[in-house]
């Protein structure tokens, strides 16, 4: 049984990144950063292009388009470094938890023992 996108023609994956191997270096992209499209599909745009504008409506995880295009990850980073970089797409990491004070902490189980 063959995986989706692993077994991909190799000279396919070659086409659709013009020959590129890798993202630029100061791309924003790692596995969990959500995309979301600044603009709709236009005619004449590349196929993968206009899949992942179409997929990143909402927020969606670099993994996640990764997986509905059935594409590498390296070989989807690079699409959504084109998008980028032609404004197209906006990054950003989701948000981390902000962690309590302990004090605060400390305060709240001081409390639920005197209850």
């Amino acid at each position: 049984m063959s995986r989706p996108g692993r077994d991909d023609s190799p000279d396919r994956l070659y086409t659709v990144t013009q020959g590129r191997s890798r993202s630029a270096s100061d791309t924003p992209f790692d596995l969990v950063t959500l995309v979301v499209a600044e603009c709709e599909p236009t005619r004449g745009m590349q196929s993968e292009h206009s899949a992942i504008l179409r997929l990143t409506q909402a927020p969606t995880a670099v993994v996640e388009v990764a997986a509905e295009l059935r594409l590498p990850v390296s070989i989807t980073k690079i699409l959504l470094s084109d998008l980028h970089a032609a404004g197209r797409v906006s990054a950003r990491h989701p948000y981390t938890a902000a962690v309590p004070d302990p004090d605060i902490l400390e305060q709240v189980l001081v409390g639920l023992r005197n209850l």
